[in-house]
This record gives C-alpha cells, structure tokens and sequence, in this order.
C-alpha cells in the first residue's frame, strides 16, 4: 500500500523492517525453554506473539492485502536466515576458537532439515491464518480490536503449536504433553497480552502515519 504520492506509510515501513527482524529472531530463541510463572514455553513465543500483533495492526492500518503480502514477504529473511546458519556451521570454526563455544553454536543453532521445515509451515500458515481471522472477525465483533486481536492470535498459536510439534517431532517421541503444555503456556499469554499491545500497536501506527 502506498500513499497518494507513492510514498511508503510510515507504519507500514517501520512495522516492515520490525516484522522482518522478528521473523529471524524467532527461530533462534525457540532453542530455548523459560518459565514464565508456571508456564514452561518456548523463548520464540517471544518474537512469534510481536510477530501476530503487526500483522493484525497492518491489516488493521493499511489493508488485509498489505498483511498478507508482509507474511508471504517474511519467508524471505526467514529462509536466508535458516541457509546462512547452516553455511557457517558447515565452515570450519577458527583454529584459536574454543571448541566448548564451537559444540556451543552447533548445539543451539544446528536445527535439522526437519525443524526448519516445520517451522516455515507453521509461520506460513499461523500467521496467514492470522490475518484471516482477524479481518473476518470485523463483520462480528466490528470495532473491538482488542478481542479480534486476541480471538485471532489464540486460534493462530494453537495451530502454530499444532503443525510445528506434529511435523517437528512425531515418531520421534511422545509429543502429546509437550504440544498441551505449550498450546496452554500460548493461549494464555495471547490472552494477557494481545488486548493491550494490539491496540498499542495501532494507536502508534496511526500517530507515525499522522506525522507529516
């Protein structure tokens, strides 16, 4: 979307580069487990909720078009930041680096074809599903942003959680407490969540598009 003079909206271009970083970022602190109170999640949940909160303020500033082009947009830093990771764990480590740090960055960042591959399809289709929702939803709930926000992210992190366990890790062992655990620890913070940065989301988007 642009602007009568062809120029980039400011939302949508600082939103843009904020979404593109977030979708990197993702995939390397899902290495890591927190807990967050009783919750035991995922450290990607992190950037994966930042992540559901813009592209339901750009379907909601712009138009659900400009949504769906970010998330389509986002394979591209997604997939370039996955061939890089494997490129320069497949090049040799520094003769003076220690090897403690070496087995280190393997440990953390070397995700199988597998999980990488289940995680492009859980971002393509959560994140899609997202956008749907929340545009849908207008003809329901109309101007509550708030609860189309949530009622969105919920059912997306449900079917993230779903498709990337299911494809990450069946047959590998039992995945069926570890994928209630999370889609629970997710429901919750998109609940908790969501209302308030969605609607922090816009209001910001809408004063940087007022600027002249």
């Amino acid at each position: 979307m642009t602007t009568s003079s062809g120029a980039i909206p400011r939302s949508l271009f600082i939103y843009s580069l904020v979404y593109g970083g977030l979708v990197t970022t993702a995939g390397v602190l899902g290495a890591k487990q927190v807990a967050l109170g009783p919750l035991a999640v995922e450290a990607g949940i992190l950037a994966f909720l930042p992540l559901v909160i813009l592209s339901s303020a750009i379907a909601e500033l712009h138009d659900t078009d400009t949504a769906n082009r970010l998330v389509r947009f986002g394979f591209i830093p997604l997939i370039i930041s996955m061939l890089l990771i494997q490129l320069v764990i497949a090049l040799p480590p520094a003769p003076d680096m220690e090897q403690a740090r070496v087995d280190g960055f393997h440990l953390t960042l070397g995700q199988g074809a597998r999980l990488m591959f289940a995680g492009i399809i859980a971002y393509g289709t959560s994140q899609t599903l997202n956008v749907l929702i929340f545009d849908k939803l207008k003809s329901g709930v109309g101007k509550m942003l708030w609860l189309r926000g949530m009622i969105a992210a919920v059912l997306s992190q449900i079917i993230d959680t779903l498709l990337f366990i299911s494809i990450a890790f069946y047959g590998v062992f039992p995945i069926a407490t570890l994928m209630t655990g999370q889609i629970i620890a997710k429901v919750v913070l998109s609940i908790v969540l969501v209302p308030i940065l969605i609607q922090a989301a816009v209001g910001l988007g809408r004063k940087l598009d007022a600027v002249p």
